[in-house]
């Protein structure tokens, strides 16, 4: 493909920029363990791709709801504990955004919650690169709906065929499908399982991503 026209990079958050994806599930995975309940990593993986809510089983089994809510709580207690306390860089980020942002406009699209996206980039460069972010709420549907990326292009006033998504999972890419929007893939172990033929390109990493749209 020819990506002269590009003008306009709408990047997903996690696993593209910051490495948070296994620590949400271990965040998630103790919070169900509070209510008798293991969730296998394979399981969380497959609830990934086929939208399936981590927290049904403890509804199938008869658990009270004030109880699930709890434990939901105890799960974004500890999420926001992994995020402040594990490594969550992703090397080369910061240098290929600033590489990016001589010659592009760019967002973040997220799924991720205000305050915990907040809390990450408390202390990082990366948002200074973007024009503006979108977090979870604030756009109608979450992915894979198209809204998050139609919402994207409609604030940055451009045409589709002007912008490129960068995705590293399945619901993310079928959210640029949907809107139309060529999408690249960026590998990601955690996401490495998921169906991603129908991005433009896979590639390894954001350096060869940078690499391609010097071209």
């Amino acid at each position: 493909m020819d990506f002269s026209n590009i003008s306009y990079l709408l990047f997903d958050h996690d696993g593209v920029l910051v490495e948070t994806e296994y620590w949400y599930f271990k965040a998630t995975q103790r919070g169900l363990a509070h209510l008798g309940i293991d969730l296998p990593l394979a399981g969380y993986r497959q609830h990934l791709v086929d939208g399936a809510s981590n927290w049904e089983v403890a509804r199938q089994q008869g658990i009270a709801e004030k109880d699930i809510s709890a434990a939901r709580a105890n799960r974004d207690r500890y999420y926001q504990e992994y995020l402040v306390n594990e490594d969550i860089n992703i090397e080369g980020v910061e240098e290929v955004l600033t590489t990016l942002t001589r010659r592009f406009h760019m967002a973040i699209v997220t799924t991720s919650k205000r305050q915990d996206f907040e809390l990450i980039h408390a202390s990082r460069n990366i948002v200074p690169h973007f024009d503006f972010v979108l977090c979870n709420g604030e756009y109608p549907r979450a992915k894979p709906a198209p809204d998050p990326y139609l919402t994207a292009i409609a604030q940055f006033g451009c045409d589709r065929s002007q912008a490129l998504v960068i995705e590293d999972s399945e619901r993310g890419l079928r959210s640029a499908v949907a809107a139309d929007i060529t999408c690249i893939a960026i590998h990601n172990d955690f996401t490495a399982h998921q169906d991603l033929s129908a991005a433009e390109q896979r590639l390894p990493n954001l350096r060869t991503l940078a690499e391609l749209l010097a071209r």
